[in-house]
């Protein structure tokens, strides 16, 4: 038993919480798996650590148990707040609960020069939009220690992609393991969640490096924008809406002919630096 608090589908059916599609709710009820997701981040003792979406407090739950030393946890479902509540109770002052949307918020001054870890079953109607606001924190090293975040496979793969995996390589994939390291760290079935969503989920693991390669993040962007755009094209006709890409092509020792899908991220550095010194 991981604390006294009711199981999560008494504290359901207490509040009234069924999960919202609106809200990309999909509940964790399993105190098994979301220990593993809370051990997954990871030592706790000493961190902060932020949660999105906790709904009824299952994650919150376990992150606790296993030794946070205060959870921040960002609920814009009112509906939850006073499980959240009952949760912070059982925690004296260890738990901060903040109604808001996650999208709109910013947890750092919570913060108070501490750094966080941020741990989540992140809404799937918001989690890359939500990763790719953490990847572009400014200044960098940013103000988390790790990500340990909730997707489903198919944008899990993304985030850890190479250029072995084409049909997955993009954007995303370059963004992420320019500043961190990635690794899927173990999925879960659509059985493991109440409502079942229709997909694998799977659990990503974020650690930020201490000197990513030395680009501007606004030329990275409009690189790989332009490139994936027409992924299936060679490089040179992705490219033109940059204007003349010669320069861009030469910098990163390349003709043209390649496909975006195959190239290394070392490529897009060098493409991106070339466009920032323009």
């Amino acid at each position: 038993m991981l604390d006294s608090l009711p199981p999560l589908r008494e504290v359901i059916r207490t509040h009234g919480l069924d999960a919202r599609k609106s809200l990309g709710q999909n509940f964790l009820l399993d105190l098994n798996i979301t220990s593993k997701i809370a051990r997954s981040a990871g030592s706790l003792d000493d961190h902060v650590v932020i949660e999105v979406g906790p709904g009824p407090g299952g994650l919150t739950r376990a992150l606790l148990a296993h030794g946070a030393a205060h959870v921040i946890a960002i609920e814009r479902d009112h509906r939850c707040m006073a499980a959240l509540a009952e949760v912070s109770e059982a925690y004296p002052g260890r738990l901060t609960v903040i109604e808001a949307d996650a999208m709109a918020f910013d947890p750092v001054p919570l913060l108070e020069g501490r750094r966080a870890r941020i741990v989540a079953n992140l809404p799937y109607n918001i989690g890359t939009q939500l990763l790719i606001g953490w990847l572009r924190a400014d200044p960098w090293p940013p103000f988390y220690d790790s990500l340990t975040l909730m997707f489903q496979r198919e944008v899990a793969k993304r985030i850890v992609a190479t250029p072995e995996h084409p049909d997955d390589y993009g954007r995303l994939g370059i963004l992420a393991n320019w500043r961190c390291t990635t690794k899927i760290l173990f999925d879960l079935p659509p059985a493991a969640f109440t409502p079942p969503p229709k997909v694998t989920s799977s659990v990503v693991h974020l650690l930020p490096r201490a000197a990513p390669e030395p680009v501007s993040l606004e030329a990275l962007e409009k690189i790989t924008a332009a490139a994936f755009a027409q992924r299936r094209k060679m490089l040179r006709q992705s490219l033109k809406s940059l204007g003349d890409v010669s320069g861009l092509l030469a910098a990163a020792g390349l003709d043209g002919s390649e496909r975006p899908e195959n190239l290394p991220g070392s490529a897009f550095y060098a493409m991106a630096r070339a466009l920032g010194a323009r």
